[in-house]
């Protein structure tokens, strides 16, 4: 890791293009320092995974229509639903279901 000796600012690594060599620079500052031929660049990259997103949140599945539906779960005889289309225009939409037995609240598609 080097650090720019005007701005004191972490140098980001330029790889190169072309005929311009690989070098240091600053985002902060104008400067720029080039690499010496044959020094070895390690690059790490820290890889952060995303939570999923329900598609529909709980707050969404309150205010839907209901259905006589079974959940598949604990056999409720009611369950909320939402149509939203998944896939392409000429494919049927996707139907989410929410179980409204408040000790189930299992979430199906069809």
């Amino acid at each position: 890791m080097e650090f720019c000796p005007m701005c004191g600012t972490m140098l980001q690594i330029e790889l190169p293009r072309h005929d311009i060599p690989s070098r240091f620079f600053c985002h902060n500052c104008p400067y720029v320092s080039p690499i010496q031929p044959g020094v070895k660049i390690k690059i790490r990259q820290l890889l952060v995974k995303k939570g999923i997103d329900p598609i529909i949140s709980h707050d969404a599945m309150k205010n839907a229509p209901t259905a006589e539906v079974p959940c598949p779960n604990c056999r409720h005889d009611t369950a909320a639903y939402m149509e939203i289309q998944t896939r392409s225009a000429d494919e049927p939409a996707t139907i989410f279901y929410a179980c409204l037995n408040e000790k189930c609240k299992h979430r199906w598609n069809d």
